[in-house]
């Protein structure tokens, strides 16, 4: 797989992007499961990773090489880190949004 994200300044994340267009995030672990995941992109920077009621995280600072392939797919795998190993991994729908800023507002 190669990277995608090659920033990494929010360091809550990792982007991989494999020969067939799949793209892997990588998170660090988090309690409680994923209800209903879903990631919420607006084609921009910034991607909302919807877990559950109790979790969400922003992906902050997706590379401009990253955010074409990122829109252009149906879904991701996500997969939770800790303490060097995988703890969880699930796939989670992308859902394309207008504006994504504008959500974060509302809520």
């Amino acid at each position: 797989m190669s990277k995608t994200n090659e920033s990494k300044h929010s360091g809550n994340y990792d982007m991989l992007q494999n020969a067939a267009g799949e793209i892997l995030i990588i998170i660090e672990y988090r309690e409680g499961g994923p209800e209903n995941p879903r990631l919420l992109y607006d084609g921009g920077d910034k991607a909302l990773l919807y877990r559950s009621r109790e979790s969400a995280l922003m992906l902050n600072n997706i590379h401009e090489k990253a955010r074409a392939p990122l829109k252009a797919v149906n879904e991701v795998l996500i997969a939770e880190i800790e303490d060097d190993d995988v703890a969880r991994e699930y796939k989670v729908p992308t859902r394309l949004v207008h504006n994504l800023q504008d959500l974060c507002d509302k809520k």
